[in-house]
């Protein structure tokens, strides 16, 4: 599976709620229905990566999404490079090991990040995933 990263400079708002609200859709209603079907949500937060340090590579049973809030750096997930940047969506595959660094030693990035768990998982310890 190729990375999946979407930005949203790349998609065009559509203003919804009786025309009150531009919403930008970076994953469209039911696109991933298929993909994460039975599953569940298991996971919202954001974090920071500082400049110079990095996530360590890891996988877990969940379609893992990071949204880039600021800053940008290197996703790498199987093996698979590409630099991101502040309104990329980047789609993890279960199970596919991933990680991220910041670009510099001298900046951070920070990311929203949010997984859907795969229907047969068990817990997972994030700890030391």
């Amino acid at each position: 599976m190729a990375m999946d990263v979407r930005n949203i400079e790349d998609v065009a708002p559509v203003v919804e709620h009786n025309g009150t609200v531009p919403v930008w859709w970076m994953v469209g209603s039911r696109e991933m229905k298929e993909a994460t079907e039975g599953g569940f949500l298991e996971l919202v937060n954001e974090f920071v990566v500082e400049g110079g340090s990095y996530v360590f590579p890891h996988s877990h049973p969940t379609h893992e999404f990071y949204y880039v809030l600021r800053g940008r750096g290197i996703m790498v997930i199987s093996g698979d490079e590409r630099p991101i940047a502040q309104g990329d969506l980047v789609h993890i595959p279960p199970d596919a090991v991933h990680s991220l660094r910041p670009v510099s030693d001298n900046a951070s990035i920070h990311c929203f990040c949010f997984a859907i768990g795969t229907a047969d998982a068990g817990p997972i310890d994030y700890t030391t995933h």
